[in-house]
């Protein structure tokens, strides 16, 4: 459809998207924006009318235009004239301002950060917003797409609104530090983290301070911040503990891990070393394995538990990461979050520690993209309002198709002939999740269904006077993956069961 539409005139694209029933086109602005063709831009520019089109259709478009793989700076441009100075629906808002930062960082990995004007009115809009900011919601999405754009000259921002923001903001703002390369990682990064873990100015929420110490561990760490980390954790509650330390144990097995040898010189000390330190009993867990290994690519799986003192889950983490000859891709990390769930419970909370708010969400980083968060509650009375009014249906957190990889290569052979080589890679996605509270029998049920299909084509033609041979290979894969977590709380300890469930995978 995209190499039909790269042919196409404008008033053809227009005509195309106008006339289509409603139920297509999603798919043909997913297409047009993929297609990236002057005409097809221009077409999208008329069509799209973002005061009267359905939120649904709008999303589609932000969306494809974030996970397009090398992106114009005439798709940036229409997103920004799109989004500027007009009264839009807080969703749409939000998922433009991920969609322009992911822009930004794609833009500025082809090295068009200075010659493009466009590219700094891209960031300039998302730094005007954290500066404008007057809801807590509106600074924790632009941290989050500034994590997209991945600029080292916004560390600084960063940095601040970790330590002195609220909570949210402190997890947003160290939740985008995390995705900066370890060599971004300077110095005056590491003393922030250090700050915060250890609560050298003010006390931070556990997972603020959990984050902070995966960004001192995982990013070129040095002997004295693994050991004060582990000295750290005689001094933390259980739960807190054993997540830690199951983190820094998960790092000796992972052969890609930059501080493996450091990590194994640290475990030879007996002092370090031993029953005192690595006999905390709690529930929390880290767990992170190899799913496939190959000669060139390695996938893996990763979950994070992290349980409150009384049994309740407090946060859990799945993450699907591609490693290749040293490069790191997040394929998929879908994080679930419970909050201020201690006073529901009457469980006492640390000293020093604020009263959070009563919330649940949920957030989706696919391919190295952050999307809009999915807040299931937020407050007593909207939890009772969603219990008393559930409808059952699962609350979809991104679906389409995206075009992954689109390379058109000609290759001079010795003999004076050519060689065209051609590589195109689609995404079908389809992820939701559901939460199910029921006060009567005091069980919360959370599902996350993520269904993908990736198919790839690929041709390579040789061009000469007397013969034309053409390689052609297509793969296709689908896989289908759920998470489900059951907590019953009607006594305590807190009841819980967790299922992964993992369709066969078909290969063709």
């Amino acid at each position: 459809f995209i190499q039909m539409l790269r042919s196409a005139k404008k008033r053809d694209v227009l005509q195309l998207l106008r006339r289509a029933p409603q139920e297509t086109r999603p798919f043909l602005v997913e297409a047009a924006v993929a297609t990236q063709s002057v005409p097809s831009l221009a077409a999208l520019s008329d069509f799209l009318d973002f005061s009267k089109e359905p939120k649904s259709l709008l999303e589609k478009f932000l969306y494809a235009a974030a996970f397009s793989p090398r992106p114009s700076a005439e798709l940036l441009h229409l997103v920004l004239d799109k989004l500027d100075g007009k009264q839009l629906a807080p969703e749409i808002w939000e998922t433009g301002i991920v969609a322009v930062g992911s822009l930004v960082g794609k833009l500025c990995q082809q090295k068009l950060c200075g010659l493009q004007q466009v590219v700094e009115r891209g960031l300039e809009s998302i730094l005007r917003g954290l500066r404008g900011a007057k809801e807590e919601p509106e600074v924790v999405i632009s941290l989050l797409a500034l994590g997209n754009a991945m600029l080292p000259e916004t560390i600084p921002t960063l940095l601040e609104h970790a330590e002195d923001g609220p909570t949210a903001v402190t997890a947003a703002a160290t939740s985008a530090l995390q995705r900066f390369p370890a060599p971004h990682i300077c110095s005056k990064v590491k003393r922030a983290m250090r700050r915060i873990f250890h609560q050298k100015r003010k006390s931070y929420d556990k997972t603020c301070r959990l984050a902070a110490a995966e960004i001192l561990l995982d990013k070129h760490p040095s002997a004295m911040d693994i050991i004060n980390i582990l000295l750290a954790t005689s001094e933390m509650e259980t739960e807190m503990a054993t997540f830690l330390l199951l983190k820094v144990q998960n790092s000796l097995h992972d052969h890609h891990h930059l501080a493996k040898k450091i990590m194994k010189d640290i475990m030879g000390d007996p002092r370090i070393n031993n029953y005192n330190f690595f006999s905390k009993v709690g529930i929390s867990s880290s767990f992170s394995g190899p799913l496939t290994v190959t000669q060139d690519l390695s996938s893996t799986f990763g979950l994070d538990l992290l349980f409150l003192e009384g049994g309740f889950l407090r946060k859990s983490v799945s993450d699907f990461s591609l490693l290749s000859h040293g490069q790191r891709l997040r394929a998929a990390q879908v994080t679930f979050e419970a909050q201020g769930m201690e006073s529901m419970m009457g469980e006492n909370l640390s000293e020093g520690e604020e009263e959070p708010e009563l919330m649940a969400g949920m957030s989706a980083t696919f391919f190295d993209i952050q999307l809009r968060p999915v807040i299931f509650f937020q407050g007593y009375t909207d939890l009772m309002g969603k219990v008393l009014l559930s409808t059952g249906e699962p609350t979809s957190v991104v679906r389409g198709n995206l075009l992954l990889m689109d390379h058109h290569q000609v290759i001079p052979l010795q003999s004076g002939l050519q060689v065209t080589i051609r590589l195109q890679g689609g995404l079908g996605l389809d992820i939701s999740a559901d939460m199910d509270v029921s006060i009567w029998e005091q069980e919360l049920k959370t599902s996350v269904a993520a269904r993908g299909s990736l198919a790839m084509d690929f041709q390579a033609e040789l061009d000469s006077p007397f013969l034309q041979p053409t390689l052609r290979s297509q793969t296709e894969v689908e896989t289908s993956i759920h998470f489900d977590t059951k907590l019953r709380f009607s006594s305590s300890p807190v009841l819980m069961c967790l299922q992964l469930r993992e369709e066969q995978v078909p290969y063709r």
